[in-house]
């Protein structure tokens, strides 16, 4: 699954407007599944959610979609590291990554709503706006397959460019 060009180009820039904060690459620092980091799991949920809006017969505030994959893992702690009071990660971190990307970035609400009710239905309360559940699902599939490295494309950054490599491991 690739994007052309002009569509390539629009996410480009949509996911810049968060990369482009050093708070946000540090998500870099932090595995998230397998050996994965939070940034390119990140990039992951963000690129496939885009790409799966694209191909449903509804209309889609793209801007917020992307945006809001991109900052729906927002925490920035190593979640495995259970000494350091890390427990039940999967219930808190929506509402920590949520404070932590309103510190840095003006939120719409489709935003907020995307980063807080990822979880679902772990997290009870489900997602208001189809862009969230657009996430939700992505998010629980590329996780997936990146838990039992499925992936056969990983995702980095190079100059605050979107660059694929095709996994050899």
């Amino acid at each position: 699954m690739n994007l052309d060009k002009p569509h390539m180009t629009y996410f480009l820039q949509k996911i810049n407007q968060v990369l482009t904060h050093p708070k946000v690459l540090k998500m870099d620092e932090f595995i998230q599944h397998g050996k994965v980091t939070c940034l390119q799991h990140s990039i992951a949920v963000a690129y496939y959610s885009y790409i799966a809006a694209l191909n449903l017969p509804f209309r889609i505030d793209y801007h917020s979609l992307i945006r809001g994959a991109m900052l729906h893992d927002f925490f920035l702690y190593d979640w495995r590291d259970k000494n350091k009071g890390f427990r039940w990660h999967g219930f808190k971190h929506p509402k920590i990554a949520l404070n932590n990307a309103q510190k840095f970035f003006d939120l719409s609400q489709k935003e907020k709503d995307i980063i807080l009710r990822h979880m679902w239905p772990l997290t009870i309360i489900p997602p208001k706006y189809i862009e969230s559940i657009i996430v939700s699902l992505v998010d629980k599939t590329v996780t997936v397959l990146e838990t039992f490295n499925l992936f056969k494309t990983k995702f980095f950054m190079i100059n605050q460019k979107l660059a694929f490599r095709k996994a050899i491991e």
